[in-house]
């Protein structure tokens, strides 16, 4: 068996990668080799695992990295030690002295089986950068490997740099292409030559440490995604250079440091600083590398899908809101918005929400296939969605999904009746909006809720036995949309420092701390101003006046409020008081008791323990 695995094996097409002119019988487009070891690589938490593969020729062996969607191979436990494969795509590098292939396609030859490493597989020979020169290795099914045709190198020498540095010789800095698989912080002098598939606006910060400006770039090729941000003079620099679905070749320096997972949602453990002398140029080639690469889940699977999940999604546009604009509770900034709502053929429809300049400039007519890259799942209403700022929106994009969404819609979608996930049973429970399951009070504290790392949402059925009358509201600004607390500086002067302005008066807002009792047990509930103002039955304004001038009047408000029943919805959270971490319960809304599907409940509870 392994004689006629061996005369299947391509010897000498390993040299033949790296240096096409020392054997150009032994070059070979899809070559034939053994998989002589397997092993993962580590990798940032959180991150999809990586795998490093040792192929032999049997004359030689090379180290070799298996892109992301290369790796099902190994899941599916088909490449294993002692196999044989075909490459199908693949890129060649010099990483530090060391040759790599970054494979980003192979077939596992399960024809041949596996045996022992064929012959002595010796390393290649390495030689120095002075007795060779450099070349192209960008290998993949379009692009054969070897060094680009003269034509192509006169007209990439002749191509006008552009900075932020300048380069007399584009030639030589495109001489050792890397896949964005291969960076890390370890990679020296590469070539990335990558679709700027999103930039960003121009963001500006002020604080005590200084001001300053940043945009962002999402680069893609065959291999991956990358995120790069360039600060200060690198965004005067290059923010003009980059434009979304140009082609470019950037080249190193360039810092690598490890993704802030916080500020991005490319599977990638790394992202790129530009630096001084970073160089970016428009590549004259424009085709060659991938457009935007969608992994689509469809609207009837969302709710599936946890909260805060980043997503691509494609639907039929189905309604386009008006554009509206909302103030950031944060920042008190004005956010222009605009709804859509997508259907496709699972029979579901979702609200999706765009925002700022994307919203305004919305084109896409109802009935037009629309897809999104980086969409953000909430669970508000069910399931709904919305675009990122590193997301990107496509209008009737030339992708098979998007042709079979067209012709489904215009043979029956226009007449179909859609569900949304707001409409599916058990998803809203008596005070309405979220699908938190009800639970006893000794439930949320025998589930240790709010005790792990994540939120933790429930709703209980409960009766306030006690209401805290210290602090019951605080002084709140007057401006829309602000609500932070003010400070008295003079005799009716309320200053607030977020807004930099000085009020008459304040708003007083509820802050209050009930403790409430089921037959379970009891929990203390911190609540705010729209809960206070259904509990007390009045504003935290017209409450105050009234301990300041009737006494009697407020207690007796006090305790009007106390053994009323209601239905809590609440969320859990770990907090840190003093230096101790507790459990804090806030309400997130209230309800009071429907009698009606109160009965309906204890009615079916009671058929539930019929013992006919």
């Amino acid at each position: 068996m392994a004689v006629d695995a061996a005369s299947h094996v391509d010897r000498g097409s390993l040299a033949a990668i790296f240096n096409p002119q020392a054997d150009r019988n032994a070059a070979v487009s899809h070559p034939c080799l053994q998989c002589v070891q397997v092993k993962p690589l580590a990798g940032q938490q959180g991150a999809p695992e990586r795998f490093r593969v040792v192929f032999s020729d049997i004359n030689n062996f090379v180290q070799s990295m298996l892109a992301s969607q290369a790796t099902h191979v190994v899941y599916e436990n088909k490449l294993r030690k002692g196999c044989f494969v075909r490459l199908k795509s693949f890129q060649a590098n010099q990483v530090k002295g060391k040759r790599i292939i970054i494979v980003l396609d192979l077939d596992v030859l399960e024809e041949l089986g596996e045996c022992e490493k064929l012959g002595e597989p010796k390393a290649l020979d390495i030689k120095t950068e002075e007795d060779v020169k450099p070349q192209s290795t960008a290998i993949s099914t379009n692009g054969f490997y070897g060094s680009k045709p003269a034509e192509q190198q006169a007209n990439h020498q002749q191509q006008q740099s552009l900075p932020s540095r300048t380069n007399n010789s584009s030639s030589a800095a495109h001489a050792n292409i890397y896949p964005i698989e291969a960076i890390s912080p370890y990679a020296h002098k590469w070539t990335l030559k990558a679709r700027c598939t999103n930039k960003s606006d121009i963001k500006t910060w002020h604080n005590k440490n200084g001001e300053g400006k940043l945009f962002s770039v999402n680069l893609l090729d065959e291999s991956g995604e990358i995120r790069g941000t360039g600060f200060n003079d690198q965004c005067d620099a290059l923010y003009d250079i980059f434009q979304e679905g140009g082609v470019y070749y950037i080249t190193s320096p360039c810092r690598v440091n490890m993704a802030k997972k916080q500020f991005t949602n490319l599977n990638n453990d790394y992202e790129l600083m530009f630096e001084r002398d970073t160089l970016v140029e428009k590549a004259e080639e424009q085709t060659g590398v991938p457009q935007v690469r969608f992994n689509f889940t469809n609207i009837a699977d969302l709710q599936t899908v946890e909260k805060d999940t980043t997503i691509d999604i494609i639907g039929v546009l189905r309604e386009v809101g008006e554009t509206s604009q909302i103030i950031s509770k944060t920042t008190s900034k004005p956010y222009d918005k605009r709804e859509l709502t997508l259907v496709d053929n699972t029979g579901y429809s979702v609200r999706l929400t765009i925002w700022g300049n994307t919203a305004n400039a919305l084109e896409a007519a109802p009935e037009s296939v629309v897809a999104f890259k980086a969409v953000k799942v909430s669970d508000f209403g069910g399931r709904s969605l919305s675009l990122l700022s590193s997301g990107s929106m496509t209008v009737n994009p030339d992708i098979d999904e998007a042709h079979k969404l067209k012709g489904w819609y215009l043979a029956q979608g226009k007449t179909d009746t859609f569900m949304s996930h707001a409409q599916m049973g058990g998803t809203m429970t008596a005070a309405g909006g979220r699908g938190e399951v009800m639970k006893s009070i000794l439930q949320v504290k025998e589930e240790n809720l709010g005790m792990s790392d994540n939120t933790d949402y429930f709703t209980t059925k409960a009766t306030i036995i006690y209401i805290k009358q210290d602090n019951v509201s605080y002084p709140a600004c007057l401006s829309e949309g602000c609500n932070k607390k003010v400070v008295e500086v003079d005799p009716g002067q309320w200053r607030c420092e977020r807004c930099d302005k000085t009020h008459p008066r304040p708003e007083h807002r509820y802050i209050m701390a009930i403790n409430v009792s089921d037959h379970t047990g009891q929990l203390w509930l911190s609540c705010f101003d729209d809960t206070g103002k259904m509990i007390m039955g009045m504003s935290a304004d017209q409450l105050m006046e009234l301990k300041e001038n009737d006494q009697k009047a407020a207690e007796d408000a006090f305790q009007e409020a106390n053994c009323t029943t209601w239905n809590f919805r609440c969320r859990a959270k770990m907090d840190n008081f003093q230096d101790q971490q507790r459990v804090r319960y806030q309400v997130s809304g209230a309800s009071p008791l429907n009698y009606s599907n109160e009965c309906s409940k204890l009615a079916d509870m009671i058929k539930g323990y019929n013992m006919d």
